[in-house]
């Protein structure tokens, strides 16, 4: 049995949200969050945000103990790149490009 969880359209680059996702991949649940609270990385909180929500998932509808659980599957994928442009001197313009991330989390039971 497992329970996943997943958050599309992240404002932040999956660049920066996949150094974290290594650092908690097969850990268990209640100690990759206490991890991730004390991380001083952008990603943290939005990773932490979404494994929480595949705990809930897993405790409530799949009836899983929440002492056995850890991460067997988290990753951030790129999602869509949002285009824009900023003025730059002699007339040009300069692409800025905001990318967002979809993550997802896929806790089993030991």
């Amino acid at each position: 049995m497992e329970a996943r969880a997943i958050a599309k359209y992240v404002r932040i680059s999956p660049r920066k949200l996949k150094p974290i996702t290594d650092m908690v991949r097969g850990m268990n649940v209640d100690e990759a969050l206490a991890i991730l609270e004390y991380t001083p990385r952008a990603g943290a909180p939005v990773l932490s945000k979404v494994i929480k929500s595949a705990k809930a998932n897993a405790e409530n509808n799949h009836e899983m103990d929440a002492d056995k659980l850890y991460i067997a599957e988290i990753y951030a994928n790129q999602g869509p790149t949002m285009k824009r442009w900023r003025a730059a001197s002699m007339g040009r313009g300069v692409k800025i490009l905001k990318r967002t991330s979809h993550v997802g989390v896929v806790l089993k039971e030991r």
